[in-house]
């Protein structure tokens, strides 16, 4: 795959980036995998270029993404069915791609190849339990990079 948005994690695979032993590398999923995916959660149409360059690059294992302990299909329905015990509702198609502390990062999958993320919070009874961030995919993860690059946690 050719990877047009996320560079820097490409160029950047450890999070050591002195030990390219360490096990703190990036993994990623098949482009048959990532296809799988879309099927599932946007009905057949691709995913937005920079998720697709996230899944494969590091769809398993990333040092700046927390998939959760057991991977992003597993996030998928965690969050979903997180949502339906609160009887939440998002009608567009959308993916998550991080979650920490009980809340979740995703992005609309119709809103281009380089999307805003969003934040999700399904326990929250407000009208304000989705919040835009003016932040892109591209963005967050080459934050993430750069904080591991300078010796700080990428979260």
């Amino acid at each position: 795959m050719e990877i047009k948005y996320l560079n820097q994690l490409q160029n950047n695979p450890y999070r050591f980036p002195d030990n390219k032993e360490n096990p703190k590398a990036i993994k990623g999923i098949s482009e048959a995998e990532i296809t799988h995916l879309e099927e599932l959660y946007n009905n057949g149409n691709p995913f937005p270029k920079v998720l697709k360059e996230l899944l494969f690059l590091g769809g398993i294992s990333c040092y700046v993404i927390n998939w959760g302990s057991k991977g992003t299909e597993a996030l998928q329905e965690l969050v979903r069915g997180n949502m339906d015990d609160m009887n939440k509702v998002i009608s567009r198609p959308f993916y998550v791609f991080d979650t920490t502390a009980g809340t979740y990062l995703f992005i609309y999958l119709d809103e281009g190849d380089n999307p805003n993320y969003y934040v999700l919070d399904p326990w929250e009874d407000n009208p304000t339990w989705i919040q835009k961030w003016d932040k892109t995919i591209q963005e967050l993860v080459n934050d993430g990079v750069q904080d591991v690059k300078e010796g700080r946690i990428p979260f």
